[in-house]
């Protein structure tokens, strides 16, 4: 194969299910080089056809919960029962460095070596809540490649959550005992997207703890949600595997109550993501045309007092739309 594969080459080894192919399509489509995007817009309309046969699950969850413990172990069961499983793991980039740890594959260490399975880590970037911007771009691929499940896992920070909830079929989020201090973290918002809640660690001596927190977030979720799917609050140990298959049973269900609904869950997706494409668009347009000189000038005058907000946005609009008049 050549140093550097052709629109062809990805195309066959996405069908051929070539993992490396499939791990440098990744690579090509969350380029920034303009003549990698040309390719890769091209690769994923040729293999759109192959793609939505895949189960897509969101995982989420605050640092420390134990997401990468549970995705491992979760994962593990699946590829133990003959499924497939792809795990798009989302890195914190800093803000400083740009650096990522970019570590899933060492916190996923035996899920990483199983041949049923494929990770791959991504940084997030500077993307609005830590999802990598090319995450539904790689989700695509993962169905196209054929695998059974595919698992998005976020940075649980942010709007992190809302943003991989409008990519993949059911959203899961993963707590910690001692509902009362987690409860008071989570916003309204996130538990109105949630379709299924984990509590973690459900091993050792803690049970009446554990109890309690599943008590908590089922009243939480009973008030917050009225009709359709109720959202089952689980518990498990990723150590002991305790839990995990009445987990997988409930996703189960999850899939059987929604498989009507579930293309046009999606096709909305679609449209919230070409949304955002557009979004995206305009600002980056807004920021090029501009220039940076004048963007730090509508901010100095804010700060320091000869503009309002509304004026200062208001004046870099009309000369933005000025320029792109005919």
């Amino acid at each position: 194969m050549k140093n550097s594969p052709e629109l062809k080459d990805y195309i066959d080894g996405i069908k051929n299910r070539d993992r490396t192919l499939l791990a440098r399509a990744i690579t090509l489509i969350e380029s920034q080089n303009p003549d990698h995007q040309v390719v890769a817009q091209k690769l994923l309309q040729h293999i759109l056809p192959l793609t939505g046969k895949s189960h897509r699950l969101g995982i989420s969850g605050t640092p420390g919960v134990g997401k990468s413990t549970f995705i491992e172990a979760f994962g593990k069961m699946l590829t133990a029962s003959g499924k497939t499983v792809a795990v798009l793991a989302v890195d914190p980039t800093s803000q400083k460095s740009g650096g990522s740890i970019l570590g899933d594959k060492t916190r996923m260490n035996e899920l990483a070596i199983d041949p049923q399975a494929f990770i791959r880590p991504s940084p997030s970037g500077e993307t609005l809540g830590g999802v990598a911007r090319r995450t539904r771009e790689s989700l695509l691929l993962c169905e196209a490649f054929g695998f059974d499940y595919v698992l998005v896992e976020t940075v649980g920070v942010g709007q992190s959550e809302t943003t991989v909830a409008s990519m993949v079929d059911i959203f899961i989020m993963l707590l910690q005992p001692g509902a009362g201090d987690d409860l008071q973290g989570i916003k309204r918002g996130i538990l109105e997207l949630v379709d299924m809640v984990v509590v973690t660690k459900d091993d050792g001596d803690q049970q009446k703890i554990i109890a309690k927190a599943k008590h908590d977030y089922e009243q939480a979720l009973h008030i917050l949600r009225h009709e359709g799917w109720q959202p089952p609050v689980m518990s498990c140990s990723s150590l002991t595997k305790a839990g995990l298959p009445e987990i997988k049973k409930k996703i189960d269900e999850f899939f059987k109550a929604h498989e009507k609904s579930l293309s046009d869950k999606r096709m909305k997706q679609g449209e919230e993501w070409a949304n955002d494409l557009i979004l995206e668009g305009l600002e980056n347009s807004f920021k090029s045309s501009l220039g940076e000189a004048a963007l730090k000038a509508a901010m100095k005058s804010i700060t320091d007092g000869s503009q309002t907000p509304p004026q200062a946005a208001d004046i870099l609009l009309k000369k933005y739309f000025s320029r792109k008049d005919p």
